[in-house]
């Protein structure tokens, strides 16, 4: 792995390497702690840690559905996104100051709603939504990411409420679901990319992945230079151990909130 010829904000070298934040490996996650029942008012909620990264994920039921769905019997799973002003080094104006929401918004959240759906019974949920809140209060890269895993917690949670209530008859999800970034970045393969290497990346991606080891989303960019379809599934490998990491940690996460419940 080479250094760039012109120094990158964020980024440390020595003897021309890479040297990654703590000292974590390529391959290696940041540190990652899920925090069941963080916000009490919720029927589920969690703060996720990725290394810097914080996001508040919570799970509102509502007796509801959207139009189009009304009087089939089946449920909806929604998402909003949102960064607070100061997740950042410098101050983001609230997008509903600006009136409107960002394309990059509207992106996130329409992704973490998809990926929920994808592991959930919606005849199941009957005629019920449930809404996905994520609120990041400190963003160091991988924001989006560390928004699903965070929401499969958070919906899991309160899912089993609901069915311990007997508002539902029977659990709807059927799968875990977790997410990492994994890129190219000075010729080497990097896992969970924080801010300064996703900033400077030849290669950024997102893999969306469920327990079972099966693709949900997969959102890859050549930031500079065209890759191949191999590399694009050894991205994919890479990142396949993560994300069985981080669905180990949603199971045990969950099995903790729920025997406290």
């Amino acid at each position: 792995m080479v250094s760039p010829t012109r120094p990158l904000r964020g980024i440390l070298y020595s003897g021309g390497k890479l040297v990654r934040p703590k000292g974590r490996g390529p391959l290696e996650l940041r540190a990652v702690e899920i925090v069941p029942n963080f916000i009490s008012s919720a029927e589920g909620s969690a703060l996720i840690k990725l290394g810097e990264t914080q996001v508040i994920c919570t799970a509102s039921l509502e007796e509801t559905v959207p139009p189009f769905l009304k009087g089939q019997g089946r449920g909806w799973i929604s998402s909003e996104y949102s960064m607070i002003p100061r997740s950042t080094e410098t101050r983001t104006p609230r997008e509903a100051v600006k009136g409107k929401q960002s394309g990059r918004t509207m992106e996130i959240q329409r992704l973490i709603g998809r990926s929920l759906r994808a592991i959930t019974d919606p005849e199941a949920l009957g005629e019920r939504t449930i809404l996905i809140d994520c609120d990041v209060i400190r963003a160091d890269g991988g924001t989006r990411t560390a928004s699903i895993t965070g929401s499969m917690v958070a919906l899991g949670i309160a899912l089993q409420k609901l069915v311990r209530m007997h508002v539902l008859e029977k659990q709807p999800l059927r799968d875990y679901v977790a997410a990492v970034s994994v890129g190219l970045f000075g010729g080497e393969v990097l896992l969970d990319l924080d801010y300064a290497e996703d900033s400077n990346a030849d290669v950024d991606m997102n893999v969306i992945m469920t327990g079972a080891g099966q693709l949900v989303e997969v959102q890859a960019t050549a930031e500079t230079t065209p890759f191949s379809k191999d590399f694009l599934a050894d991205l994919i490998s890479a990142a396949e151990p993560a994300i069985a990491y981080l669905v180990s940690l949603q199971k045990a996460t969950l099995k903790l909130a729920l025997s406290s419940a």
